[in-house]
């Protein structure tokens, strides 16, 4: 029940329809969450969005919230047990949104390039992919 509640928090930042500045993976479901090494819920969702990237037609990337670089980040990927890839930088701006105040936070990005939604909070696998059926995959 907590996580169907917590896709309930959809926020309307952003869910005008209209395209954002591409991220990498065009044509694809896009997920961009936040993380960072202190965040326990982050911890307990990491292993769910590995599962999600797994699927054909999404692309998971994280964003280290603590803008960690290089070895570091490398560092803190591995003792997440991140598979997905990293952005480089924060698209927060790019995408028409704030960044985010609540970790973990997931931005879904269609395959058209609109951000359609904004999830707080931890997720699993099954909530994603509900989601992204009631969005249309």
């Amino acid at each position: 029940m907590k996580r169907v509640l917590a896709i309930m928090l959809l926020l309307a930042a952003g869910c005008d329809g209209q395209p954002t500045q591409s991220l990498p993976a065009e044509g694809q479901w896009r997920l961009v969450n936040y993380w960072a090494l202190w965040c326990t819920p982050c911890r307990e969702e990491i292993p769910e969005l590995n599962l999600v990237d797994k699927a054909p037609d999404i692309t998971v990337f994280g964003v280290n919230y603590d803008d960690q670089k290089g070895p570091k980040l490398s560092q803190q990927r591995s003792e997440m047990g991140i598979l997905f890839a990293n952005l480089p930088q924060d698209p927060a701006s790019a995408l028409g949104v704030p960044r985010p105040s609540v970790l973990p936070t997931t931005l879904i990005v269609s395959p058209e390039g609109a951000l359609v939604a904004t999830l707080k909070g931890p997720q699993t696998a099954q909530s994603l992919k509900q989601l992204l059926d009631e969005l249309g995959r």
